[in-house]
């Protein structure tokens, strides 16, 4: 009963604040900025060590400057989110330019479906509008994992659905993606793949950031079930409220590369991206929680 009035209590303010213009959300953003970093000072110390170990050759000041625009934008991003409830979809794609559609397109027609690698990077939660450049019965599907709390799920999973796309949870996703396929529907199947997995789930270990890091490989074990090209999402946040989206081609056979090659691949795409403009990551995450001899090694 509880759980269920803090999902309506928290829809219901989420609503009414998601009707505001993006002039007043962004001044709210910047009142939330000096209430989460220097009031809350929201996992302050995660962040400062997740900056400092991964970026040991910057000075201090270089690595403050990195923190204050990162809280900058966590603040606009949750308020980003927030406004998904109510933007149309015109407002949408006015704001989240997409390029590289014609390969994209291609690919799609080729293979009957793709896997989008996404990070956890400037406006990723705006991908949700790609269908804009997809044809009307392609189908966008976005594999997540449920959240603990079952009301604040749905909610997510409403604004996440709002302009086509499929929420299709991880624990069955094979079933479901080779369901939509048998239906004759292609797909555009979008993952977010950056984040730190469960000890079950960590398969996978290369160095990233400088750091000893574990990453998941079901986005490159769904590219070879489904044997659907990978293409990396290239994030560039150009200014409040606006954003790029590039679909770079990483691999066109999955079948064909050797295991931990695609997730490999990711992984330098990504660190390319975070090193360009690192204050557009999830600096807050507890990304390096897990320590490889606390883990089940497979492969």
């Amino acid at each position: 009963m509880r759980s269920k009035l803090i999902y309506w209590l928290t829809y219901a303010g989420m609503w009414l604040l998601a009707f505001l213009p993006f002039k007043v959300l962004y001044f709210l953003s910047d009142v939330m900025y000096v209430i989460l970093r220097y009031v809350i000072r929201y996992r302050l110390r995660v962040v400062r060590t997740n900056l400092r170990n991964s970026f040991p050759e910057k000075n201090r000041g270089e690595l403050a400057e990195i923190e204050r625009k990162f809280y900058h934008y966590i603040c606009d991003y949750m308020l980003e989110e927030v406004k998904l409830m109510h933007l149309s979809f015109d407002e949408l794609c006015r704001r989240m330019e997409y390029i590289n559609k014609s390969e994209f397109l291609e690919m799609m027609d080729k293979y009957g479906g793709i896997v989008l690698l996404i990070p956890h990077y400037a406006n990723f939660e705006w991908i949700i509008g790609m269908g804009s450049v997809m044809r009307h019965d392609d189908i966008p599907v976005q594999v997540y994992k449920p959240l603990h709390n079952p009301y604040i799920d749905e909610m997510f999973k409403i604004i996440r659905s709002r302009f086509g796309g499929c929420n299709v949870p991880k624990h069955s996703t094979a079933r479901e993606l080779i369901k939509l396929r048998h239906g004759g529907k292609r797909l555009a199947i979008g993952l977010i793949t950056d984040q730190s997995p469960n000890r079950l789930d960590a398969h996978y270990w290369t160095t990233f950031l400088n750091q000893d890091t574990v990453f998941m490989d079901g986005a490159e074990r769904i590219a070879k079930l489904m044997n659907f090209p990978v293409f990396y999402c290239e994030l560039v946040k150009e200014k409040r409220g606006y954003c790029k989206v590039s679909f770079d081609l990483v691999v066109e056979k999955p079948n064909e590369t050797a295991d931990g090659e695609i997730t490999e691949l990711f992984v330098r795409r990504l660190e390319q991206t975070i090193r360009r403009e690192p204050e557009y990551w999830f600096w807050s995450h507890k990304r390096w929680k897990l320590k490889r001899e606390d883990t089940v090694q497979h492969g």
